[in-house]
């Protein structure tokens, strides 16, 4: 499996200047399906797209969440234009029952999640997403804790290789890594730049490559840095204590990493597939499932709207319905996958 099939394109990840534009906005609206006075979950409010669409559809509510300040405080507007039907809370997805506990509310009618980073913190030169525009190598979402550079000046060379290999499925991992022990040994690495070209001397950009050498090894410092499948999987488990039977869940991912935790959970939480790996539990005997699933194939973004919003080419959508069964949380041992932390 290559991160290119699903990765996001080049002059997006890399931080081109595209503004913000939600992805596969009608079928998520259309397998959200809010109603009046229905409650939902936005987890990845970012620039508030879906937060609108859901709210515009139907006199409900929408609770936001983002762990970054900036989507917080930039969403201010929107509070002011619905009013009480929109609440946002600075945090976490993956403790969305604390925060609904916090607003008075046990239960929601659906969960919509956004995966990943945002147009708007990859054209912030200062966020240190992008290598197109050099600035500090930072990468945080939360905007606290360590940085990615902390990470490239502090880890070993073999812990920098698995990083690279696990989380960018970069095949050069250990060179990269070599170099930059090499490297910060004479001079710790504070900027994008600083990074992108070492390892673009290392691997040169030939005319028919479609992404930077870079592209993969920031991808997952990124991810790394901000444990972002760690949060996801949490997630995942977050939103199937919080949803009513009945109640809908609704991710986009944009990358094999991502979309290979989607798919997985929601196959086991909705019940075992024909050859299923002996070592999955089969809930259909042991357990009751619960989630049903909707679209047993990833809805993916259609010509029009790739013309658009080059980022869509890269959107997976996967739904699913609570069901009135038990909740069951996995972790990585319990959907057969390899572990996600080091």
């Amino acid at each position: 499996m290559t991160v290119s099939k699903v990765d996001i394109e080049d002059n997006f990840f890399a931080g081109g200047t595209n503004r913000h534009i939600p992805v596969l906005l009608k079928p998520m609206l259309e397998l959200i399906a809010p109603k009046d006075d229905e409650i939902f979950v936005d987890g990845t409010f970012g620039a508030g797209g879906y937060s609108r669409e859901i709210l515009e559809a139907a006199s409900c509510k929408v609770i936001g969440i983002d762990q970054d300040p900036d989507a917080v405080r930039d969403g201010r507007p929107l509070l002011k234009e619905f009013g009480p039907r929109l609440d946002l809370v600075q945090g976490r997805y993956s403790q969305m029952r604390d925060h609904l506990s916090g607003l008075g509310i046990d239960l929601v009618d659906g969960v919509v999640l956004d995966i990943g980073v945002s147009s708007m913190q990859i054209d912030q030169e200062g966020r240190g997403f992008s290598f197109r525009n050099n600035g500090p190598l930072d990468m945080r979402m939360s905007q606290a804790g360590p940085t990615a550079a902390d990470l490239v000046n502090g880890l070993s060379e073999e812990e920098i290789a698995n990083v690279l290999f696990r989380f960018g499925e970069e095949r050069k991992s250990r060179l990269i890594a070599r170099a930059i022990v090499e490297r910060r040994q004479e001079t710790p690495f504070q900027e994008t730049g600083d990074l992108a070209q070492l390892i673009e001397k290392i691997m040169p950009k030939k005319p028919q490559d479609k992404i930077h050498p870079a592209t993969r090894s920031f991808q997952a410092l990124r991810i790394y840095l901000n444990d972002e499948l760690g949060e996801l999987l949490r997630g995942l488990n977050a939103a199937c204590r919080v949803l009513k039977p009945g109640g809908r869940l609704v991710v986009v991912s944009f990358h094999s990493l991502e979309d290979r935790i989607v798919k997985t959970y929601l196959r086991v939480s909705g019940g075992r597939v024909p050859n299923q790996s002996r070592h999955l539990p089969d809930l259909n005997k042991e357990n009751a499932p619960p989630f049903q699933i909707v679209n047993q194939r990833a809805v993916k973004a259609k010509g029009e709207e790739i013309s658009f919003n080059p980022r869509a080419r890269s959107a997976l959508l996967r739904s699913a319905i609570r069901t009135e069964n038990p909740t069951h949380e996995y972790d990585e041992a319990g959907l057969g996958l390899r572990p996600l932390q080091l």
